[in-house]
């Protein structure tokens, strides 16, 4: 039998941890320097109601994501909320702790009076859209970005 996953807000204390299993998500992507990661945390907690919500198996982090809480104009000044950095470690995938750490996300962003959450995946694998439909979403708007380019090149 599994332990059992503990879901809480992420502490500065758990950035080495936490930077670990980001390769599970994009493993080419790129890790910041801790210095970088505890500055962006601490900004990221500025936000009423926004954290990167981890989940333990016993002292290991297994699953995380971070929920932003984004002030509003409209809708009677309720505010949205953003998931993002959705990851399960590749050996703790299929027992139910991405979802369980969504759920508390979601959970969360009703606390902080949301009202909606929002979260936009790359992926059109159709086990990762299943997931984000298991957990209650609905693929019912469009989504557009623009990235960055290279300081070369100009847009």
């Amino acid at each position: 039998m599994d332990a059992p996953l503990n879901i809480r807000a992420a502490l500065r204390s758990d950035l080495p941890r936490l930077l670990a299993l980001y390769p599970h998500l994009n493993p080419a992507d790129e890790i910041p320097p801790l210095e970088v990661a505890e500055r962006c945390f601490v900004d990221l907690n500025k936000y009423d109601g926004s954290a990167i919500l981890v989940g333990l198996v016993e002292d290991a982090i297994v699953t995380s994501c971070t929920l932003i809480v984004i002030p509003n104009l409209t809708r009677g000044g309720r505010p949205y909320g953003l998931i993002e950095n959705v990851v399960t470690h590749a050996a703790y995938r299929g027992r139910g702790f991405g979802k369980q750490v969504m759920y508390a996300a979601v959970a969360a962003a009703w606390r902080a009076d949301c009202y909606k959450v929002m979260l936009m995946t790359g992926s059109n694998k159709p086990s990762t859209l299943a997931f984000y439909t298991a957990v209650g979403f609905e693929q019912s708007k469009t989504g557009f970005q623009v990235r960055r380019l290279p300081s070369d090149v100009a847009y």
